[in-house]
């Protein structure tokens, strides 16, 4: 009996170090309860990346928010882009009435942005500037940062960015990736549409420049 019992103690031990190294690889679990393992992987972490971005740990996020193939009826073209504000989601428009929908957070930018433009540039990993109104409503968290932030894991752009114009004016409308996952389904203090690092990466490389854009307020084309 005192055998058993020895090994039962080590046994128990052996788990609980087991635990102990899956998380001393540094990166955050991805899995989450009642996520598809499949859906789960596309968040694991990104080590080639120029800043190898961690994996998102999904308990974080509401289920609704992740990356999904799904209906989706809409007059814009395949391959175009519909961001419904409302129901903080982004459409990458498919053929027969489906899409692949991303989940987005919502800044006061993206709330003031609404119909047509055109990507006219991508950036990979890139330089931030705050706007001068973020800097006046927010001054001890923007000001520092006046003069740009270059990529990296700090940088509140996240790995890439979607420019928005409307002819040759830029509107100042982005869609890029963010250091906070926990933020995507909900309105946040500034920005403008924000996806998750592993999604706008995904994003990037399917959407050329030239993709038309529309965003909608206050309601969706979904049927």
């Amino acid at each position: 009996m005192k055998r058993f019992s020895k090994f039962i103690i080590l046994l128990a031990a052996l788990v609980g170090l087991a635990g102990c190294g899956g998380d001393m690889s540094g990166g955050l679990v991805a899995g989450a309860p009642n996520v598809d393992p499949a859906v789960a992987a596309l968040y694991d972490a990104r080590p080639n990346e120029t800043y190898p971005v961690p994996a998102i740990d999904l308990r974080t996020v509401d289920p609704t928010m992740l990356r999904q193939t799904v209906a989706y009826h809409t007059t814009a073209p395949v391959g175009s882009i519909v961001v419904d504000t409302s129901a903080r989601h982004l459409y990458l428009v498919q053929a027969n009435g489906k899409a692949l929908r991303y989940g987005v957070g919502v800044g006061k930018e993206g709330l003031a942005f609404r119909g047509d433009a055109v990507i006219a540039r991508k950036a990979d990993w890139p330089h931030w500037t705050p706007t001068p109104a973020m800097i006046k409503r927010e001054p001890k968290r923007y000001g520092p940062y006046a003069a740009g932030l270059d990529g990296g894991l700090e940088n509140p752009l996240g790995a890439r960015a979607l420019y928005l114009y409307r002819g040759d004016t830029d509107t100042h409308f982005r869609i890029h990736g963010t250091t906070e996952p926990e933020t995507i389904g909900h309105a946040v203090s500034s920005g403008c549409i924000r996806m998750m690092d592993q999604d706008v990466i995904d994003l990037y490389s399917r959407v050329p420049t030239g993709t038309h854009v529309r965003v909608l307020q206050g309601g969706g084309e979904q049927s």
